[in-house]
């Protein structure tokens, strides 16, 4: 028998009221990228959270981030983070990562960032060319352009560590991807990247429908 809450909007409100610990500057950062033409690409508060979670539930200390938009995620990360950690963050927009930036500079974790702009396709190759760089990190966060989710997988992959955990957003695609109909480019590639990895088995797999849709790769 299978038992599902329905996520109306009192229920989601419910769980923000008694789990929702967001800080300020993520606050101002999410109600600044509401401004935008395309605010909805930015990964909800409880979602930041959960990642912030993780990536102290796996004392993870080297991290990659492929798609960083304004940077809510990457904030929460690198918040997360120790003193000595550090998280690589990947995007092709030089304005967005900017505002990103700038908000780890007030935050006081600029540091811990080292932002890479270009193709991620590209900056992913030339990043497994870096000496040590291959199994050398411990969490992976994937949102970016849907067709490339297959090839920033396997990259991940090989720059995680035995253990280490890649998070992938947006794999459900607002439903699109059971909807027969939609025969979009970014549909169809979920659906072959969902597909992909439910017979890898060079991982662990867990396909949560949480916001719009988190997997997670364990790597073995």
């Amino acid at each position: 028998m299978r038992i599902q809450v329905e996520l109306s909007d009192a229920v989601q409100d419910y769980v923000a009221d008694v789990s929702l610990r967001e800080p300020d500057l993520l606050l101002e950062l999410r109600e600044e990228t509401s401004q935008l033409p395309l605010h909805l690409m930015q990964i909800s508060p409880e979602q930041g959270q959960f990642l912030a979670l993780l990536v102290k539930a796996t004392g993870a200390r080297r991290t990659l981030e492929i798609g960083v938009f304004t940077g809510y995620s990457l904030l929460a990360t690198a918040l997360a983070l120790p003193d000595d950690g550090s998280v690589v963050a990947l995007d092709l927009n030089e304005e967005w990562a900017t505002t990103a930036m700038e908000f780890c500079t007030r935050a006081g974790v600029a540091d811990k960032v080292d932002l890479r702009i270009g193709d991620a396709r590209e900056t992913l190759a030339g990043l497994l060319r870096e000496p040590g760089a291959p199994g050398s990190f411990d969490f992976v966060f994937i949102d970016a352009d849907k067709e490339g989710y297959a090839s920033y997988y396997e990259a991940a992959l090989k720059l995680l560590r035995p253990g280490g955990l890649v998070v992938v957003d947006n794999v459900l695609w607002h439903g699109a991807v059971v909807d027969h109909e939609a025969q979009d480019s970014e549909t169809r590639a979920l659906r072959e990247f969902n597909a992909k990895l439910r017979d890898d088995k060079r991982v662990d797999l867990s396909l949560l429908p949480f916001a719009d849709g988190l997997t997670f790769a364990l790597k073995r």
